[in-house]
């Protein structure tokens, strides 16, 4: 069982939570059950414009409003530059931290679980970071704001791509022992691999496969996978391969996941608006709940308010995916 609250868990169709702010108002929970422990939406906005730093709020980026379908889970993207700009063992800064405290506060009050996602692609100002000592100082410094939310889990960075796999092995344990010495030591961190973090090449082309040997004293790695439909699963086109992709991309990635005992999570998926991704979707989603020994949960990408007319928008109350493909996955939450 899980406990949602009702604004999140029974909004209708149509329905947001409209501002990133704090409300104390307490608010009755209800019992759900589900074989997953996550499900939810990737919550996009703070790290628009990422090429504008620090950048205007309002015009290069903004925060994200929030919805409520039975979804538990907001995976909030921001950006490592503007939260700790010019070096990554400086100072936060003041105005960019409020806000994202503020919508973590406002998430994680509804009790719903609020994902930190920096959203870097294992960069810092457009450059590979090679600092790992330095990468551990950024983490130690963001992890002291939320140490003692239990409803924070922690992702150590957005899709890691075309760096040497051992890098990515030591940035990893470099955000996770920074992250309990903050005394954050009984969340979740969520890792993520080299290219792009796709389940479908998890055990073959990306070397994710090193990252079984990641430690974490508190034991509470999850693998955080992303997997894509289409053609090349850059989920750059609304067309799905073919009706049975979901299930294909993924099953060796859970196999991995089985005979190492280990969790993991999509922490994106996302296909068209069109009868076959639909039914790769459900036979992807069904799969995972047939092995949620292994699969803890998934995230759609993506929601927030500047999406406009994309194909893949979970935005209230009339994004593309919202109103067309989301009906069809609600058996999944």
């Amino acid at each position: 069982m899980r406990f949602l609250n009702v604004l999140l868990g029974l909004a209708a169709v149509g329905s947001a939570v409209a501002a990133p702010a704090v409300d104390d108002t307490p608010t009755p929970t209800i019992k759900r059950a589900s074989k997953f422990q996550w499900v939810g939406t990737n919550q996009a906005g703070a790290e628009f414009g990422n090429k504008e730093f620090p950048g205007t709020l309002g015009k290069h980026y903004t925060w994200p409003d929030l919805i409520g379908k039975g979804f538990n889970t907001f995976r909030i993207a921001f950006m490592m530059e503007r939260l700790v700009p010019n070096k990554l063992n400086g100072p936060l800064d003041p105005a960019y931290s409020k806000s994202l405290q503020d919508i973590v506060q406002y998430v994680t009050s509804k009790g719903a679980y609020a994902v930190l996602d920096p959203h870097n692609f294992g960069r810092y100002y457009e450059k590979v970071i090679t600092d790992v000592e330095g990468f551990g100082a950024w983490w130690s410094t963001v992890a002291k704001l939320f140490a003692t939310n239990e409803k924070v889990i922690w992702d150590t960075n957005n899709e890691y791509h075309d760096v040497p796999s051992d890098l990515v092995l030591r940035l990893n344990q470099a955000a996770i022992d920074a992250i309990r010495k903050a005394g954050a030591t009984s969340q979740y961190i969520w890792v993520e691999g080299n290219a792009w973090t796709g389940a479908w090449t998890w055990t073959t082309t990306s070397g994710n496969t090193n990252l079984i040997n990641l430690k974490d004293p508190s034991d509470k790695i999850i693998y955080e996978m992303h997997q894509y439909l289409d053609t090349d699963g850059s989920g750059t086109n609304a067309n799905c391969v073919s009706s049975t992709i979901g299930v294909e991309r993924i099953r060796e990635a859970t196999n991995w996941l089985k005979q190492n005992k280990k969790k993991g999570v999509i922490g994106e998926v996302a296909g068209g608006a069109n009868a076959q991704c639909i039914t790769a979707l459900q036979g992807m989603l069904k799969y995972m709940q047939d092995n949620s020994d292994v699969w803890t949960g998934w995230v759609w990408w993506a929601g927030g308010p500047w999406w406009a007319d994309y194909m893949f928008s979970i935005e209230p109350p009339s994004g593309t995916a919202y109103t067309k493909v989301l009906p069809s996955l609600l058996p999944y939450i």
